[in-house]
């Protein structure tokens, strides 16, 4: 190594050593590559983090939050408890402030520019979502429970089943919309055709389920084949800016994360016209706070650059706006958040578990400890309630009049 790139590699060493003493909550255990030990911070919560290779100092300097999740990548550092330790940045993000203004800017403007350049437009979403959801089948069934089902599950009890507890999460959106045998469910976003299943297979209900990735579409199609359900369940692939025709009720489950802010109210507008008169429609997302929506809209985050290219998280308020060309009124919601930390922490387990049989399908040590890296920062997200999940009930008023409740609801974003 050359005299310059040592300076260098000390220089940012020093950085972040002193970003790291800014720590207001907690306490960081970091051992350094030559074997010294330094503590930061004091108090609860507790992590710690070991540094293999000076080159994490020049990443995180280089890249922000970026750089902290592609040095995991390319296994520069470890941690004991990866979750714990990423919900203590989480905690103090503020005041340590990876992303600083006057380092890595050519870095993040770069990575803005990929970013803007993978817009959801009608061939960009296919792009997107097949960058994530074609992987492969065979990759999501090593994590995934019996259902296939890949979106937050609700559990009656820590011990239930991971199966169970997305039945749990079906069964109460259903409830949502309460429905019944004689409705047509439009479902936008159809994964692997776990919620088409379990609506038409226990309602008897006709279901028009809707994807934009080729392998989800057709691994659903055999699934509703072998439950005997074809007649009830109809997969299409179809973007949802192209549905036509109206439905009773429409369900929606984390796929609006991935619409995009620009095209927030192309989608309600959507649904609008889809839905009948008097119908009802539920709509699960992952959400970030009012205060935190500008700044992820602005900007790109390493989730955005190697997991979900193109996706947006909304915040109610964002979803209050887009609803107000529409005759949607918000009915009711809750967040279901911390349900979504213990589905995480299965999948992880699951994941880790099954990590010879991910290689075998062709994914190399890199891929694995990204995936591990997303599913431990989304699992500490919910954990620090820095993100939540909220099931939202709508109404479309079968009169021109908006009921007075639902319009005080609306206005003040209501969570019940």
């Amino acid at each position: 190594m050359s005299i310059a790139s040592r300076v260098g590699r000390a220089a940012a060493k020093a950085i972040v050593v002193r970003a790291a003493s800014t720590m207001k909550e907690g306490t960081l255990a970091v051992r350094l590559p030559d074997g010294k030990l330094r503590a930061f911070g004091r108090g609860e919560p507790r992590a710690s983090l070991h540094v293999l290779n000076d080159a994490f100092f020049s990443r995180i300097v280089a890249g922000g939050e970026i750089g902290f999740g592609e040095a995991y990548m390319d296994d520069l550092w470890r941690a004991d408890d990866l979750v714990a330790l990423l919900e203590l940045g989480i905690r103090n993000r503020r005041n340590i402030g990876l992303d600083m203004a006057w380092l890595g800017r050519l870095s993040r403007l770069r990575d803005r520019r990929w970013h803007l350049g993978r817009r959801n437009t009608a061939a960009g979403a296919r792009r997107n979502i097949g960058a994530h959801y074609d992987l492969s089948n065979d990759l999501f069934r090593l994590f995934l429970d019996e259902t296939m089902t890949y979106s937050c599950a609700y559990f009656t009890s820590p011990d239930e089943t991971l199966k169970d507890a997305q039945r749990n999460k079906y069964r109460r959106l259903c409830e949502r919309v309460d429905l019944r045998p004689s409705d047509h469910v439009l479902e936008i976003g159809c994964g692997w055709g776990g919620f088409a299943i379990f609506a038409a297979g226990t309602y008897g209900c006709g279901v028009t389920t809707i994807t934009i990735s080729r392998e989800q579409r057709e691994l659903a199609r055999e699934r509703v084949a072998a439950a005997g359900l074809s007649d009830l369940v109809d997969v299409r692939f179809c973007d949802y800016r192209d549905v036509t025709g109206m439905f009773d009720k429409i369900v929606s489950i984390e796929m609006f994360e991935a619409v995009g802010a620009e095209y927030f109210e192309t989608f309600f507008r959507v649904c609008d016209r889809a839905l009948r008169p008097g119908g009802l429609m539920a709509l699960q997302t992952i959400t970030v706070p009012d205060r935190s929506f500008a700044t992820l809209r602005d900007g790109v985050n390493w989730m955005q650059k190697y997991i979900f290219p193109g996706g947006m998280l909304p915040s109610i308020g964002e979803i209050e706006r887009a609803l107000r060309p529409t005759q949607l009124v918000i009915g009711g919601a809750e967040d279901i958040g911390p349900h979504y930390a213990l589905t995480l922490r299965r999948w992880r387990e699951r994941f880790l578990a099954n990590a010879d049989a991910v290689r075998a399908l062709g994914f190399d040590d890199r891929f694995l400890r990204m995936w591990e890296y997303y599913l431990a920062a989304s699992e500490a997200g919910f954990l620090t309630r820095n993100t939540g999940d909220l099931q939202i009930t709508f109404e479309k008023p079968a009169g021109r009049a908006v009921p007075r409740f639902a319009r005080a609801e609306q206005r003040a974003g209501i969570l019940v």
